[in-house]
């Protein structure tokens, strides 16, 4: 049993003195884990890093075997990253919720591609927050646990929806939420195309797809959403927080 294609590096786990476990995605064989020999000896160490892309090949004897594999770097994702505070929380983050939800060798070709579309572009900085909160709906819904933003689950209306409730994942209007306002989660403009984005914005964002994340992806695993993933909300919140201040101090 063998394939070879491009794939993501989600996650490397040392194995033995100098072998590693590795996950990766590709767009046809999803999730995935194998044997690197030598992965984390000084010579292949650089390559197998999370948020590296892959030409990666897997070889087993039989399909359900781990396997092992072989693999040459097309684009160095962590080593750009690194570059950036910011941009190396949002890779950590979104390796670790791939890693984390996404079930073993099933193809999800819509997630892979939004991790395609989101790595390379992470130097950019925190303008990529709107993609990362758009690409963890796209994991919801992916594993079927999806928001409905289309409309206000009360009302009907289309328009002004501002909460999302936290039992049903449906949008909801200021009216439609009424005495229950505070107990609903905020539904971020930039999600309804009602205000661009910005930080207060973003940490709303993460917020919500946070809250689904832990309860449905990883809650049915009784396991927490990853440590990455909540450090990455509180660096946006606590910057959000700063703007906060410095708009009430002018």
């Amino acid at each position: 049993m063998e394939w070879d294609a491009p794939a993501i590096v989600l996650a490397v786990r040392p194995y033995g003195e100098s072998d590693a476990i590795a996950t990766v995605m590709t767009q046809a064989h999803g999730l995935h884990r194998g044997l690197v020999r030598g992965g984390a000896s000084r010579g292949k160490v650089a390559t197998w890093q999370p948020g590296n892309m892959l030409q990666v090949q897997w070889t087993a004897k039989l399909s359900d075997q781990l396997g092992g594999f072989a693999g040459e770097t097309i684009h160095a994702g962590a080593a750009h990253a690194m570059q950036d505070a910011m941009a190396l929380a949002m890779l950590t983050a979104l390796c670790a919720v791939a890693e984390g939800a996404l079930p073993e060798r099933e193809p999800l070709p819509h997630i892979f591609a939004g991790l395609l579309h989101l790595i390379p572009r992470l130097p950019l900085g925190e303008s990529l927050l709107t993609d990362l909160v758009l690409w963890e709906l796209t994991v919801l819904s992916g594993l079927g646990y999806g928001l409905d933003l289309s409309a206000c689950a009360v009302t009907g209306r289309t328009d002004g929806l501002t909460r999302v409730s936290p039992k049903t994942g449906r949008a909801v209007t200021d009216e439609g939420a009424g005495v229950w306002a505070g107990r609903l989660l905020p539904l971020p403009g930039f999600l309804t195309g009602s205000a661009p984005p910005d930080r207060a914005g973003w940490r709303d964002g993460l917020r919500l797809t946070g809250y689904f994340l832990a309860r449905d992806a990883f809650g049915h695993q009784h396991r927490p959403l990853p440590q990455a993933r909540t450090m990455l909300y509180d660096r946006v919140s606590a910057a959000a927080e700063k703007d906060t201040v410095t708009e009430n101090a002018g």
